[in-house]
């Protein structure tokens, strides 16, 4: 049965995730620098979940919430989810945190491309520059023929946001049905049988540091993949995503604090670029969303 929406609710869990999340890019990328590979942190961003989300469902007494009749949908969702991860934490060990977090921003460029090409949604003039003034705004931040950037970094992010449009449908596919609790116990559970093979290969002796990093990543993994999840259930994918963007705040204050860099120009003309765009997606398909059907066609601009 469908849940019933809460928008603001939905709005402040999203806000909350985007604080979790700008906190775990951070110290994967601390860890990344520090040696630790992406193997090894993908491991353990999602086994260092299972324990967290378990204890939660203790002391809750929501353990029957992760039965399902849907295994097939979440092992779809964590293959797409662990292919992205792997773009994802590549491209914020190579980037500056604040690049890398702008840069992911253009998720909402590729649903718009998405839902045009392959749900047949009519897309008019206003999505269609919005996704325009968007790109416009990718290329600003990777500042071709300006102070250099990984091109490998920004080629993976951009990817990863491609990606993170489908996860997004598919998380909402799935809340329909599940709980934020399923949704997070079976993608931890899945990425962790995906990752494990490799961890002999790639696995070294950690310092009791080195430790709290991927400890850390584990716990702001969990959470921030939960108040994630659980926004998607109480608000439709096209209001709560443009709280995503508080997250760049976050990245520039930690890379100021850890790394001692302010971004550049070149991020505060192409950032807000992406921002409106993504900002004027969700705005016009909340609009649409409350068109009745019998409306006319010419509304779906």
């Amino acid at each position: 049965m469908e849940r019933p929406q809460r928008p603001l609710y939905a709005l402040v869990l999203r806000l909350g995730a985007a604080f979790v999340f700008g906190t775990m890019f951070m110290v994967i990328k601390y860890a990344g620098e520090a040696g630790i590979s992406v193997p090894e942190i993908m491991f353990w961003r999602q086994a260092a979940c299972l324990p967290v989300i378990a204890l939660w469902l203790g002391l809750t007494g929501h353990f029957h919430e992760i039965r399902t009749n849907r295994i097939g949908n979440h092992a779809g969702r964590a293959m797409v989810g662990m292919t992205n991860m792997s773009l994802i934490f590549t491209g914020t060990v190579l980037l500056p945190l604040a690049e890398s977090t702008t840069l992911s921003f253009a998720s909402p460029l590729f649903a718009v491309l998405l839902a045009a090409l392959f749900l047949k949604d009519k897309v008019g003039p206003w999505r269609w520059s919005a996704v325009l003034l968007g790109f416009a705004g990718v290329v600003i931040v990777a500042q071709p023929g300006g102070e250099p950037v990984s091109s490998l970094g920004v080629g993976l992010m951009l990817t990863g946001a491609f990606l993170i449009a489908i996860i997004n449908f598919q998380i909402r596919d799935l809340a329909r049905t599940e709980s934020s609790a399923c949704i997070v116990f079976w993608f931890s559970l899945f990425g962790t049988l995906l990752m494990a093979p490799l961890m002999p290969f790639f696995m070294t002796d950690y310092t009791p540091f080195e430790w709290f990093l991927v400890l850390t990543m584990g716990v702001t993994g969990a959470i921030g993949q939960m108040l994630l999840t659980a926004s998607l259930r109480h608000g439709a994918v096209a209001s709560v995503i443009v709280m995503d963007y508080s997250q760049l705040i976050w990245a520039t204050i930690y890379g100021w604090l850890v790394w001692d860099r302010f971004p550049n120009a070149t991020l505060f003309l192409g950032a807000p670029l992406i921002i409106a765009a993504g900002a004027i997606i969700a705005f016009r398909e909340q609009r649409l969303a409350k068109r009745r059907p019998d409306e006319p066609s010419a509304l779906s601009d």
